[in-house]
């Protein structure tokens, strides 16, 4: 009934040292992700922003077509 797995006691007594190079691989990978949000999020606001700029330009461009239209007939 001895389970190694959980036992984190060496049969000396001492306790085993946790592996660093899986801490630093975690921390390198949660880094990345948060540098790829990042810039995804950065992205997508800069394109709602132009995406309204150019609405809102594109809308004035339509009325000033709409009333040359309207005063050439």
């Amino acid at each position: 009934m001895n389970d190694d797995r959980r036992n984190d006691r060496r049969p000396d007594g001492s306790l085993k040292k946790k592996n660093p190079t899986t801490t630093i691989g975690a921390f390198i990978v949660v880094v990345v992700l948060l540098v790829i949000g990042t810039l995804a999020f950065n992205a997508i606001r800069d394109k709602c922003q132009f995406d309204q700029q150019n609405e809102s330009a594109a809308s004035s461009d339509t009325k000033a077509a709409a009333l040359v239209a309207g005063a050439s007939q």
